[in-house]
């Protein structure tokens, strides 16, 4: 319900001091509180001088037009917060001087309660989640600044519904090789690596004489050499990412089987990866790829967090890539706004290929909301190994970082766009703890 305003002549707050009012002697009259005597130019220069007190200010015609919305109460809660009666006074005294919020035209009353259950029994509508804060910022930073989305909505749950995690076509079970020797490329090169542990165990398949068997949950293509369209391996690589001091620094791979078929326990999966293994030091069996002169150790147990799968594969209902999304198809649209619809109907297609529901909302942009994720493209002049280094089948895509809300839990692992068998749209959960 919007209120009819008067005009208001009011001292202006972006009033600007002339400098040479500042830096004349009559201001420092003023500052001792004396009155300068009358000379040559006395009128102007006072004047000027008076404007740094906002009540001697030449008045500009203002109005102030205010807002009520049909529900004008919101409650911002603060869960396990217990503050004793002397941080809560000193909330309240700050709260007593909050005239308004944002703009001046939002005018506002607040008060602290030590009591965090919601009004008349409203549910809560949204929520902060973890990397609010970086996306927030990011955006602020950003050139334009890109105005903030309203944060994760909370829907509240429907009469009967299942709110049980829904689950994609990946596996939440995963065989870990750990980097043991050679120098890592950046996770950059990631999906280059991925390709190539690919080719080291199916040549294990050729080894032990399966050459023509080799699965097409492993390969990605039918015995007719066309690609499968069903889910098969992910390789994704596990890098220091999500905390304050991330570097993206990438220490291992991860082989992420279909959920339909739990390909590390199958005997010939297992012959295979024997093949293409050598045993090492404290009876490991350490995987190497020849052209790269990189070793990893399989399967070994580590108390490194960067290689810990539970990492990725957490309930949660907000998630985001550290690895860029590879767009299924090159964009149509010109203008920004239709742009900016595409992708998010691109994202929208590939959690549904991925065996996931469709979204409810999505932010999609150049920088992830993951602390050490590197963009999903270089600023202009940037030297060329600032690019992410894909097949050649990919090359041409286009990257996008994104954060993806459902509305429901959703369990991962989430691993979509074109990239995904190659690592790429690999996310991370900002919200898990509350599924927990």
């Amino acid at each position: 319900m919007s209120r009819t305003t008067p005009t208001v002549f009011v001292p202006p707050g972006d009033f600007e001091i002339p400098a040479e009012a500042l830096n004349s002697n009559w201001f420092q009259y003023l500052r001792r509180g004396e009155r300068p005597p009358k000379k040559g130019g006395y009128e102007k220069a006072w004047k000027d001088a008076l404007s740094v007190v906002p009540s001697s200010r030449t008045r500009a015609a203002r109005y102030f037009p205010a807002f009520r919305p049909e529900d004008p109460v919101v409650l911002l809660v603060w869960r396990g917060a217990t503050p004793n009666a002397e941080t809560l006074a000193a909330l309240n005294a700050l709260a007593a001087d909050t005239a308004y919020i944002g703009h001046s035209a939002s005018l506002t009353r607040c008060r602290f309660r030590d009591s965090e259950a919601p009004q008349d029994g409203v549910p809560p509508r949204r929520r902060v989640y973890r990397g609010r804060l970086a996306e927030l910022e990011q955006g602020f930073h950003a050139r334009p600044i890109r105005r903030p989305s309203p944060g994760a909505t909370v829907r509240a749950a429907q009469a009967g519904e299942d709110r049980q995690a829904m689950s994609g076509v990946f596996s939440d079970r995963w065989l870990v090789l750990e980097h043991v020797r050679g120098d890592m490329p950046d996770i950059r090169a990631a999906a280059l690596v991925a390709k190539e542990i690919r080719d080291t165990v199916m040549s294990g398949y050729r080894a032990i004489g399966l050459g023509d068997g080799i699965p097409a949950e492993l390969s990605g293509h039918s015995p007719d050499g066309r690609p499968s369209r069903e889910p098969h391996l992910a390789i994704a690589p596990l890098a220091f990412l999500g905390s304050a001091y991330a570097s993206g620094t990438v220490f291992g791979f991860a082989l992420i089987p279909p959920r339909a078929r739990d390909l590390p326990l199958d005997s010939e999966f297992q012959r295979a990866v024997r093949a293409v293994t050598r045993r090492e030091e404290e009876d490991r069996r350490a995987i190497v790829l020849d052209r790269l002169g990189l070793t990893f150790a399989v399967g070994t147990e580590t108390e490194r967090r960067s290689l810990d799968p539970s990492r990725y594969v957490a309930a949660a209902n907000v998630w985001a890539t550290c690895t860029p999304i590879v767009l299924d198809r090159h964009l149509k649209q010109v203008g920004n706004a239709e742009r900016e619809a595409e992708i998010a109907d691109l994202i929208r297609q590939a959690c549904v290929k991925a065996g996931l529901p469709e979204p409810g909302r999505t932010a999609a942009g150049k920088h992830s909301a993951i602390e050490g994720a590197p963009s999903a493209y270089p600023s202009g002049g940037a030297p060329r190994w600032t690019r992410w280094r894909m097949p050649e089948s990919l090359a041409s895509r286009q990257l996008t970082h994104a954060v993806i809300e459902f509305d429901r839990p959703v369990q991962g692992p989430v691993i979509l766009g074109a990239g995904r068998f190659v690592g790429l749209g690999l996310c991370l959960p900002l919200d898990a703890e509350q599924h927990r």
